[in-house]
Formats: structure tokens, C-alpha cells, sequence
């Protein structure tokens, strides 16, 4: 049959993904739903083709990219999972200290995308380190449907702490000026706005489409934040009048973007969900946000 294209598929569909993405159905009830799609020659082994993520061909940033210094490192993590693997990214020969950036990994552990990522942060001219929370179990399993299975056995508030040790980890290196911002995507938005709640020194966060804190907890906030959904995401987006509510009622600086007709995940260019002129936008406005506050 002909290649699927994303215009010709229901937005439901992206949704039922969403669900299955996010444990709200297993396998076996969103092969289920999505036979309802499965019409006009399209089949549901098509459809799970392609939705599902495809991380040979949309890596930008290759691990052995010569112009990086890139390599995985171990870091304490005593209130999480003990000894945590993470990817530690920065321009090769670099000669000054760098503003650092945590990337945070969606719900699946450290994936091939979450690391190009963080290429890609170094290579425009930070140190990065992007954690592998699934470390205590193993790692990544390079599977992401195995990967959440993984990350759910773990405690949400372990893996906080994973994050806060390697912010506090970088901070330290001795190619860091001590300034560290963190970026993070669906789970890891909402580590990020965590984090923010939790780290006084944190110097920036960008979470994109993450989950909201309490408002309770929006006056500890003290880093300047930078805010990214997309309109079609109204499971997360629809929290984000409250949380503005309670960042303007605290004085707090922030500011946010709503891509229109984007999906939850529009920033991951190895699924379908990818939406190129909103990822670029968000990515490029993330980056000069974290050259203003990590200097």
C-alpha cells in the first residue's frame, strides 16, 4: 500500500496514541480501538507502523559527531536510585565554562532522540547531561513500549531526586560556570517544572508540554521559565490558564508558547506527532533563552 501521510490520518487516532504513550490503555485495547481507523485500505499493522517512533532515520546530531566531546558518565544519586547513567555532552576542545542544561527523557528512559537532544544543546555551546532514569533497572531497554513498563515500576519521587542529583552534579563539573537550566519533554516537562519548585538556584527551565505544579507550590519558584504546549494537547495544555493564574498572582517570571495544531510530542521528530516549524520555533527560542540566563 501507498505511504501513510499525517494529513490523511483522524486526529483521534493521535490521540489514542497519546493514551497508549501515556499508560491510560494497554496494547491490547489501543490495537482494539485503533481498528475502528483501520478503513479505506489502511490496515491497523499500517497504523501501528506508523505511529511509532523511528529512531534510525531522524537522528540530527550523530554520537560520534566530531565536533562534540561525548560520552556516558555515572553520578551519585543517594536519595534516588543510587548510581545513575547519564549522557554528558560539550563542544570538543572547549576551553571555558559553559552554562550546563539537565535534558530530562520523556516517560520511556533515555531514548536515541532524548540523547540527539542533548547533542544538540551542546553543540550549541553548553555542557549537557541527560540522565537515564531507568539506570536502577537496567537502563533503556531500546524499546520504548518495554521502557515505560520499566519506568513505571519506579517511584515519581526517586526519579525527582535522580534529576536534582545531576543538576547538582553538573553544577560542580569543572567545565560549568556553575549556571544550570533544564529542558524537558512530557515526563520530563514536568520534572522541570518540579525541579523549578524544588532547586532556589536552578537558573532557567524550559518545560515542554509538562505537567503543572500544585499551585501551592508555584511561590518557591524562583528561575525564570519558558513554557511550551501544544493546542491539541488539552490534557496538559488545559492545566496551563491555572498554573498562569498562580505565576502572575506570585510575580513570578515566565513566559509561554501555544503552537496551534500541534500535537503532544511536537518536538520529537521520530514519530508522526512531529510538527517541524513548531519544533524548530520552540527549540530555537528554548536555546536563546538558555544563552540569556546561563551566561
Amino acid at each position: 500500500m501507498s505511504q501513510i501521510n499525517k494529513e490523511d490520518v483522524k486526529q483521534e487516532v493521535f490521540d489514542l496514541y497519546d493514551d497508549y504513550a501515556h499508560n491510560r490503555l494497554d496494547r491490547r485495547a489501543f490495537v482494539q480501538k485503533l481498528s475502528l481507523y483501520a478503513v479505506g485500505g489502511l490496515t491497523v499493522p499500517a497504523l501501528m507502523s506508523f505511529l511509532m517512533p523511528d529512531y534510525q532515520g531522524n537522528v540530527q546530531i550523530k554520537a560520534d559527531d566530531p565536533r562534540l566531546k561525548s560520552e556516558y558518565i555515572k553520578y551519585d544519586s543517594p536519595k534516588g536510585g543510587g548510581s545513575i547513567k547519564g549522557l554528558l555532552s560539550e563542544p570538543k576542545d572547549n576551553k571555558k565554562k559553559l552554562g550546563g542544561i539537565i535534558v530530562v527523557h520523556e516517560n520511556r528512559g533515555l531514548n536515541p532522540y532524548i540523547e540527539d537532544v542533548a547533542r544538540r544543546a551542546a553543540l550549541a555551546g553548553f555542557i549537557t547531561l541527560a540522565p537515564d532514569a531507568l539506570t536502577p533497572l537496567g537502563g533503556y531497554p531500546g524499546n520504548d513500549d518495554k521502557g515505560r513498563e520499566m519506568q513505571s515500576q519506579r517511584k515519581p519521587a526517586e526519579m525527582l531526586e535522580d534529576f536534582i542529583a545531576a543538576f547538582e552534579y553538573l553544577k560542580q563539573n569543572k567545565d560549568c560556570n556553575g549556571k544550570v537550566g533544564v529542558v524537558g519533554f512530557c515526563f520530563g516537562g514536568g520534572i522541570a517544572n518540579q525541579m523549578a519548585v524544588r532547586l532556589p538556584d536552578l537558573a532557567a527551565a524550559v518545560p515542554f508540554y509538562g505537567a503543572q505544579p500544585p499551585a501551592e507550590d508555584v511561590p518557591k519558584i524562583q528561575a525564570p521559565l519558558m513554557l511550551q504546549y501544544a493546542s491539541l494537547d488539552t490534557r496538559i495544555t488545559g492545566g496551563w490558564p491555572a498554573y498562569e493564574a498562580a505565576l502572575k498572582a506570585n510575580g513570578k517570571k515566565y513566559q509561554a508558547f501555544i503552537y496551534e495544531n500541534a500535537n503532544h510530542g511536537f518536538h520529537n521528530d521520530t514519530t508522526p506527532r512531529y510538527d517541524k516549524a513548531a519544533a524548530e520555533l520552540a527549540w530555537s527560542r528554548t536555546i536563546d533563552f538558555f544563552k540569556e540566563n546561563l551566561k
